[in-house]
């Protein structure tokens, strides 16, 4: 893996550039479309080995391995007469583009893996899902934080919906934040608490012991606030309707 391109450089595609440059001390050489011409240029400035390219067919031709991390809309724009030889690796990261059809935009028999790379691939802390498994790039993962292969497309789709409930995450901190300003509480002293409140929360889950099912029973105590707010806000009808949201992205995703 020496030398790896990224079509496309919005948040997934700044990420993987930190995760593979940040602190290391032989970094990959990394070369990225002028697309987020912005973005480019900043990471070139800040890391050695990375270069910014004239265009998204001198990234291919510079790379052995390509990742395709434009969004989904703009996939045929940015592919328009890109030309892959078959000796090359493509990684895509587009959510909801199946490799059959990134086969077709690109006419080419080179090996194709999806993968779902999150924000804290920075920090290499992501575990990202691919398919199907290839070695080259479950290697790149592993490196950035682990890989998790599985069997098919369908099992890859499900992998990709749960991804669509990382910002809901945020929006429900932001209303414990806002709930508390309600109260009386100053919006700095609110923002620090909870954000220190799930960061904590967030270190247990390297506890692979346990269950998730076990952590939040080992946080509860009976008929304590816990239990309490689970139980009247978190019922079997918003947990069906949180399952139906996820059918829904599911049935879009394939």
């Amino acid at each position: 893996m020496k030398r790896i391109g990224i079509i496309g450089v919005g948040e997934i595609g700044r990420a993987i550039v930190a995760g593979l440059c940040d602190g290391v001390d032989q970094s990959p050489d990394v070369f990225l479309s002028p697309r987020g011409a912005r973005a480019a240029a900043e990471l070139s400035s800040r890391y050695e080995g990375v270069r910014v390219c004239a265009d998204n067919q001198e990234v291919v031709d510079r790379s052995d391995v390509v990742i395709v991390a434009v969004r989904r809309q703009d996939r045929h724009e940015a592919l328009a007469d890109v030309r892959v030889d078959d000796n090359k690796i493509v990684v895509n990261v587009m959510a909801g583009v199946a490799n059959d059809d990134l086969r077709r935009t690109l006419a080419t028999d080179a090996p194709m893996v999806r993968a779902i790379p999150l924000p804290s691939i920075r920090e290499r802390r992501c575990v990202t899902v691919t398919y199907p498994s290839h070695p080259v790039v479950d290697r790149l993962f592993e490196h950035l934080g682990g890989a998790l292969p599985v069997a098919d497309e369908a099992a890859f789709d499900v992998f990709s919906a749960l991804t669509g409930t990382l910002t809901t995450h945020y929006a429900y901190l932001a209303t414990l934040t806002s709930w508390a300003v309600g109260h009386g509480i100053a919006s700095a002293d609110a923002d620090r608490y909870v954000r220190g409140l799930f960061q904590g929360v967030g270190r247990t889950l390297g506890d692979e012991t346990r269950s998730l099912q076990r952590l939040a029973a080992d946080h509860e105590t009976p008929n304590g606030s816990n239990e309490r707010i689970r139980t009247t806000w978190f019922d079997p009808a918003n947990s069906a309707a949180l399952t139906k949201a996820l059918d829904g992205l599911l049935t879009d995703l394939r």
